[in-house]
């Protein structure tokens, strides 16, 4: 041009993933940025989620009192804005988590809500950016859907610990090759809700016994044993009250949706034993899976596909304890070469975030597909994956075709 300017480039208009994983993410902020605003201008809403058990029970440890007592647990429950209408609630995680709970228990209600949430919210941003930081792509869209994950979301707005889970999970996957004794004791976390990672730690036992990994069941036992001791310090009853309890809370017959419940309620709801055929089956297909790939395991290529497989087989397993795919399925975000996929996973995010206002709470029958559907997205995402390398290679492509 004579004046020498160069025009300006027309500005890109964002494609349908773009679109699709913005939507996304943009509900996920807007709805939980509403809840943490309004929360604390709300007398009862800081009480009326999960939250109010941390805080009841931390309650009782500072006051060396039964935490699993129904009276006096149901009483400061509703004292805070629980509704009560289930009964009293109670931490279900084994003893050595009710740590956890005691700081929360020198604060009031209100006062420890937000920052209980708070913590949390900062739990999911650790470790989405430690992921990234492994993948080596910090900084891109695909962030944004680990950030945003529903499941994740929603131990934010319910003040669930399914994050501390997550957050060992993926100290684990961070650590395990380099400081492995610090990665055993991340596992530590994992033991809070010990359930969900049956199929996943049968292998990571065979596996430290045949790669020697012993730094890393060193590291897990010294965790655990540090815990109990706090646990015995805390609460020198706390293990005869838990299994009390346990015996006698009637928790094993709750309506939990998801498929191992499911099959007991469809065979014979008085059958507790029912909720377990899946996790062994799911154990067994684990084991064959590793097997012939115990000399190049990686848990990270590898392993995921297992925590899929123990979520969907779990005895019982919340929407938010599914905040454990989320490692998974941002690998194969990652991974992906198709748009198509990542439109996809979007999509799914949409339809789990509105199926709150069309659903009667978190035991509805609705809630039975997001399991399913990560291990069957994952599943898609790594067979494109292999399809795209396969057509990006002609000699892949010929031996393929001659097989």
């Amino acid at each position: 041009m004579a004046d020498g300017n160069i025009p300006p480039k027309p500005k890109r208009k964002p494609d349908l993933t773009e679109l699709l994983v913005g939507i996304a993410c943009g509900m996920a902020i807007t709805l939980t940025a509403l809840f943490l605003g309004v929360m604390p201008m709300v007398r009862h809403l800081a009480g009326a989620r999960d939250y109010v058990v941390y805080w009841s029970t931390g309650q009782q440890l500072v006051h060396h009192a039964n935490p699993y007592d129904p009276v006096e647990m149901g009483n400061l429950e509703r004292s805070a804005g629980f509704d009560g209408k289930r009964g009293s609630y109670y931490m279900r995680n084994p003893p050595w988590g009710l740590p956890l709970a005691l700081p929360l228990g020198f604060l009031g209600p209100r006062v420890a809500a937000l920052p209980w949430s708070l913590l949390m919210l900062g739990i999911l941003l650790l470790c989405v950016q430690t992921l990234w930081k492994m993948f080596g792509a910090p900084g891109t869209l695909l962030e944004w859907l680990g950030i945003c994950f529903p499941p994740a979301l929603q131990c934010v707005i319910m003040g669930q610990t399914s994050l501390f889970l997550l957050l060992g999970l993926v100290l684990f996957l961070r650590n395990y090759r380099t400081r492995p004794f610090w990665a055993g004791a991340a596992l530590w976390l994992c033991t809070l809700k010990p359930h969900l990672f049956l199929p996943f730690g049968l292998v990571l036992l065979i596996w430290i016994f045949v790669s020697r990994q012993w730094r890393i069941l060193a590291g897990a036992l010294a965790a655990i044993a540090v815990s109990c001791v706090v646990t015995e310090i805390i609460d020198p009853l706390a293990w005869v009250q838990y299994a009390h309890w346990a015996h006698t809370s009637g928790i094993a017959n709750e309506y939990i949706p998801c498929l191992s419940v499911e099959l007991r309620d469809l065979i014979n709801p008085s059958a507790k034993w029912l909720v377990l055929p899946l996790s062994v089956l799911g154990g067994i297909w684990a084991v064959i899976y590793y097997w012939p790939r115990r000399h190049q395991w990686d848990w990270l290529e590898h392993g995921n596909l297992v925590m899929l497989v123990s979520i969907l087989v779990a005895p019982y397993c919340w929407i938010y304890d599914q905040s454990l795919a989320m490692p998974a399925l941002m690998y194969g975000a990652w991974r992906a070469s198709s748009r198509k996929v990542v439109a996809l996973l979007a999509l799914l995010y949409i339809w789990l975030e509105i199926q709150p206002f069309y659903t009667p709470g978190l035991h509805s029958h609705w809630y039975l597909w997001p399991a399913p559907a990560w291990l069957a997205w994952y599943l898609y995402a790594r067979a494109s994956e292999k399809r795209a390398a396969v057509a990006a290679s002609p000699a892949i492509a010929e031996a393929v075709s001659l097989s």
